[in-house]
């Protein structure tokens, strides 16, 4: 098979059923750049790589790459996963124990001329910052050393297509966030179809330059992240896109001149950006628990309309955030996200008397 030329995309028509009432059924093409993959567990998403990587037969379909056709079975074509020039990373980094990580790195370059090989585990190295390890073994190397290793080894392929499977989960955000930045320098250099996994909405902006939103083995929503995570059309993207407040409305009335909108949930009245709908509709209002600001006492002067007062019910903290439940009104409750910092200067705890700030343009109206 070919090398893909640089710019080019993977076209995939895609239908494979799995155990149970499950099957992923989906078209799509894949451009040169990152594209996230998002979506809840069992939504089809691994599948779909595997399907890509020739690690899984679909029941039907045809896949692209290029313009080299990769699996079409009615003209009798399913190259096999090795000569498919697919660069795999899962969650489980299968690294080889026994050899250093020169060795893991170029595991795959065993055709390769020494000379050669040597010089692109060198500079893979170096893209990635782990050159000082190279003769470590995996049980001497960090996680996010671990991670990088697998990385380079799957990248110094040159391959064509790569596939990532989530594969900082593992990770803490400070060594994320440092991979995240060698990765995107790596993609800017190569520019070849990406498709990569994740569950977070943060490495989906840190990295994508396109998302495909998975639901039920099919294709809910496509576009950039800011269009499509940032604006969400519907509840569960919403939820994956981390909007923690979801709840049901009607509209009040509208404002033409301001372009807002007032809603009612429950007995809590907010302020809202216009959307056309009328006096009298349901909508559904999102807002993300970090867009919501707290004080501990009446705020004054300020530019953000929507200014409730609320009695904290509980209070948790969850690595370096502090998720605090706060009922406003006599039922309505809101999920706020605050640094640790912030909850100390504030002496957030439960039964204390707090204001909620929250901008109009913080409220997202969308369909469930």
């Amino acid at each position: 098979m070919g090398s893909i030329p640089a710019g080019m995309s993977i076209t995939a028509r895609i239908r494979k059923g799995l155990s149970g009432a499950f099957v992923l059924d989906v078209e799509l093409t894949v451009d040169a750049g990152i594209t996230i993959l998002f979506g809840a567990s069992g939504s089809g998403k691994s599948t779909l790589l595997r399907c890509l990587a020739g690690l899984a037969r679909p029941d039907s379909g045809r896949i692209v790459f290029g313009d080299v056709v990769v699996f079409d079975p009615h003209a009798g074509i399913d190259v096999p996963p090795q000569r498919r020039q697919v660069g795999v990373v899962f969650q489980q980094l299968a690294l080889f124990p026994h050899l250093s990580a020169a060795a893991n790195i170029g595991y795959g370059l065993h055709d390769v001329p020494r000379p050669e090989r040597d010089r692109r585990i060198t500079a893979i190295a170096q893209a990635f910052r782990i050159h000082g390890l190279l003769e470590r073994r995996p049980a001497q190397l960090s996680g996010g050393e671990r991670q990088r290793v697998a990385l380079a080894r799957t990248l110094v392929t040159d391959p064509s297509v790569l596939l990532l499977d989530e594969p900082l989960t593992a990770l803490d955000h400070d060594i994320q966030s440092r991979i995240l930045d060698d990765f995107r320098a790596w993609n800017e250099a190569h520019r070849i179809p990406v498709l990569y996994v994740t569950h977070s909405h943060r490495e989906a902006f840190a990295l994508g330059e396109q998302v495909i939103v998975l639901r039920d083995g099919r294709i809910m929503a496509t576009g950039t992240p800011h269009a499509v995570l940032d604006h969400p059309a519907h509840g569960t993207i919403a939820e994956l896109a981390g909007f923690e407040n979801i709840f049901d409305a009607r509209v009040l009335e509208c404002s033409l001149d301001g372009g807002t909108m007032r809603v009612i949930a429950q007995d809590v009245e907010l302020e809202v950006p216009m959307t056309g709908a009328p006096a009298g509709t349901s909508v559904t209002v999102a807002i993300r628990a970090g867009d919501i600001m707290m004080a501990t006492e009446p705020p004054r002067g300020i530019s953000a309309r929507n200014i409730l007062p609320g009695r904290v019910v509980a209070v948790a903290r969850q690595g370096p955030t502090f998720i605090v439940d706060v009922s406003a009104g006599v039922e309505h409750r809101f999920i706020v996200h605050m640094t640790p910092g912030a909850a100390a200067s504030l002496a957030i705890e439960a039964n204390r008397l707090v204001w909620l700030i929250i901008k109009s343009y913080s409220c997202r109206i969308i369909s469930r």
